[in-house]
């Protein structure tokens, strides 16, 4: 589950982790009231407008808008809230905005090159103090591990794949989390030096703790910065620059499984924001991903699911979804998963592979029966049935091909996706 950028600040927030002030509306003609509430007491007028959508590249699209004053506020909101948000993460046709952030603005330190940085600065890094900081699970070790970068406030991606050496990573001990001894080393590692590692360093500990505490996949900061402030001395009343470590943007991903211990999470979930065939396959007790192929697929198993899959990419075709019914699926539930697959305008056809041991395939059988009742199968529609009950499944599908013309029986697996990919195809 995804949660947005505003909420992301308050979870930041509640475990001590400073962030900036900012306000969320739905309507451009909150936006001037907005502004003057985030820079209310701030020694500067600037403001930042950020599109609150789950996809990234809102700066490149234009939906991330520094402002200074009320009326720049209004007009960036009134753009953003009345036009649809297109970037690479997002689908073709775009993302309707529905609610943005209007925070108050950061002056961000300038990057001076450290000789104590792990990692020298190159000419062609960003000209801020701007770092990249977060906590996710390592699958090749097992373990929770911390990642930060002094190359923060761009694709992080990008920056692993181009300059490796640029990502300082420290495991998580197992037990007791990111020890502070360890999270200052890696902030003298991202160069800092004084009172900033100390900031850096509670900060890097407060981020492992939510990230444990709320069962997160993945806790980011991106940028965490050096934020310059000025205050006046006592004695000559001559603005006095200070520096605080800030996180400025982020974004959490929680483990579904988890949800149930954290209901407070869970009611931060924007189904708007979801895909609808996956939101209804969950009501539905079934596990849906949808992708980018052709080929809908039906099974019961997820290791069922990622094996059929392949066969499918093995013998030229796209899946166009993973679903797996589970075990204990009922008529209605199958019938639905059907429903929910051909909800796909990409989808061209069908392979269901069932082997049954707790899941039945006389109840597979009646389920592709009743979706053909309700919906029709104009796509080819290839069954493979083993297992538990199979003879029975098989003759309601043979008693059924007269309404179901596009059905084709296979004898095993690779005879099933050669069936589908050879029926998508022609």
């Amino acid at each position: 589950m995804k949660i947005h950028e505003y909420q992301a600040r308050d979870l930041l927030s509640s475990f001590g982790i400073p962030v900036p002030p900012g306000v969320t509306i739905e309507s451009p003609l909150l936006a001037e009231e907005a502004y003057i509430r985030a820079t209310k007491g701030m020694a500067s007028p600037l403001a930042v407008i950020k599109a609150q959508v789950h996809a990234g590249g809102r700066g490149k699209a234009g939906f991330v808008k520094l402002v200074r004053n009320a009326t720049e506020a209004k007009d960036a909101a009134q753009f953003m809230l009345t036009n649809r948000m297109i970037s690479p993460q997002t689908p073709p046709e775009g993302l309707q905005v529905k609610k943005l952030l209007v925070a108050a603005g950061v002056e961000i330190a300038d990057r001076m090159p450290s000789p104590s940085a792990q990692c020298p600065v190159p000419s062609a890094s960003p000209s801020k103090e701007e770092f990249y900081l977060a906590i996710t699970t390592d699958r090749a070790t097992r373990r929770n591990i911390l990642i930060a970068s002094r190359e923060g406030g761009v694709e992080i991606e990008q920056v692993a794949h181009d300059r490796p050496e640029a990502i300082i990573k420290q495991p998580l001990h197992p037990t007791v989390g990111l020890q502070s001894f360890a999270a200052r080393k890696v902030a003298y590692q991202l160069g800092l030096t004084g009172k900033l590692v100390t900031q850096a360093a509670d900060i890097m500990v407060k981020l492992a703790k939510l990230f444990v505490e709320k069962d997160c996949s993945l806790a980011e900061i991106n940028p965490l910065v050096i934020a310059v402030e000025h205050s006046p001395t006592p004695d000559s009343r001559l603005p006095t620059p200070d520096f605080r470590v800030l996180a400025i943007d982020a974004k959490f991903n929680f483990d579904d499984n988890g949800l149930f211990r954290h209901p407070e999470i869970e009611q931060l979930a924007d189904p708007a924001e979801e895909n609808a065939a996956e939101l209804r396959a969950k009501a539905a007790g079934l596990s849906y991903v949808a992708l980018e192929g052709n080929i809908g697929c039906l099974v019961n198993g997820a290791g069922l699911a990622m094996a059929t899959m392949d066969i499918i990419k093995l013998h030229g075709g796209q899946p166009a979804n993973f679903l797996d019914v589970g075990g204990g699926a009922s008529e209605e539930a199958v019938t639905e998963a059907f429903h929910i697959i051909l909800s796909d305008q990409h989808c061209k056809g069908i392979l269901v592979n069932i082997f049954g041991g707790i899941m039945r395939c006389d109840i597979i059988a009646q389920g592709v029966v009743n979706a053909a009742k309700q919906v029709g199968f104009k796509v080819p529609l290839v069954v493979r049935l083993e297992g538990t009950n199979v003879d029975a499944g098989r003759k309601i599908l043979n008693d059924a091909k007269s309404m179901i013309p596009t059905l084709q029986a296979a004898t095993d697996l690779t005879d099933a996706a050669t069936k589908v990919c050879k029926a998508v195809a022609g």
